[in-house]
C-alpha cells in the first residue's frame, strides 16, 4: 500500500502576542528511505562531539532549554549539520505565514489556514489521491492547527483511509524538519521586512548571506504548484 506522510510544526503562540504565525507542513512518501539519513546525521554530529537533541531551532538560535549550556560555535554547527541532512531527504514541504493584525479572532485565523490547505491539496490533487494512506502527524498542542488540518484533509480528499498521530518532535525526526523549515521562512520574511534580530544576523550574517546559505538550500525542497 502507498503511503504518504504528512509532518506538521507551528511557530508562534496561538494567541496574539507575537506578529506572525507560520504553519509548515513536510510531505514525505514512505517508499522513500529516509532513516539512513537520519543515521548519517546522527554519526557526524557524534563525531564532532555535539549532543543528539532533537532539533527545535528557536531554542537553539536563543541558547535556550537544551541548548542552554552550548555555545554559540557549537548551536551554530547543529544548524549546519541539521540542514547538511535537510538537503538529502527525499521530502517536500509547504510553509504558510499569516499577520495576526490582519485577523480579528482566532476563528478568522483557522477558518484562513483551512481554506489554505485546501487550496494546497486540490493544487496537488492527483499526488495526494495516488497514496491508499495518509498519515498525518502533529503534536496537537495548538488547537487551531489540529483543526484546521483536519478539517482541511477531510474535505479536500474525503478518504477513510487518513491516519492522525500524535507527532512528537522527540519522537520523529521529520517534524524537527518541520520546525527547522518554519524557522527558516519566517526568518526570510523577517529579512525581507527589515526585522531581523540581532541573533539572526549572529546566526545566518546579511540577508544576501542566509539566502545563499540557507534559504536557497531549503527551498530546494519546495511543493511546488503543477
Amino acid at each position: 500500500m502507498a503511503e504518504i506522510s504528512i509532518f506538521a510544526d507551528e511557530s508562534g503562540e496561538q494567541g496574539f502576542q507575537s506578529k506572525y504565525y507560520a504553519l509548515t507542513l513536510v510531505f514525505h512518501d514512505q517508499s522513500d528511505p529516509v532513516i539512513p539519513i537520519f543515521d548519517g546525521y546522527e554519526q557526524t554530529i557524534r563525531d564532532a562531539g555535539l549532543p543528539n537533541i532533537p532539533m527545535h531551532a528557536s531554542p537553539l538560535l536563543n541558547g535556550h532549554d537544551a541548548y542552554q549550556h552550548l555555545g554559540i560555535s557549537q548551536r551554530k554547527r547543529l544548524l549546519t549539520y541539521f540542514l547538511s541532512m535537510l538537503f538529502k531527504l527525499p521530502a517536500q514541504y509547504v510553509t504558510l505565514i499569516y499577520r495576526k493584525a490582519d485577523y480579528a479572532t482566532l476563528e478568522q485565523l483557522g477558518a484562513r489556514i483551512k481554506r489554505d490547505i485546501v487550496n494546497i491539496v486540490f493544487d496537488h490533487l492527483a499526488l495526494f489521491q495516488s497514496f491508499d494512506t495518509i498519515k498525518v502527524y502533529y503534536d496537537g498542542g495548538q488547537s487551531l492547527v489540529t483543526q484546521a488540518i483536519h478539517g482541511a484533509i477531510k474535505y479536500a480528499l474525503s478518504k477513510q483511509a487518513i491516519i492522525y498521530r500524535k507527532g512528537s518532535p522527540t519522537d520523529y525526526r521529520l517534524v524537527q524538519v518541520a520546525d527547522f523549515i518554519c524557522t527558516i521562512e519566517l526568518t526570510a520574511l523577517k529579512y525581507e521586512n527589515h526585522e531581523q534580530t540581532a541573533t539572526d544576523e549572529r546566526f545566518f550574517g546579511s540577508a544576501r548571506t542566509f539566502k545563499k546559505n540557507y534559504l536557497k538550500k531549503v527551498r530546494k525542497h519546495q511543493l511546488t504548484a503543477r
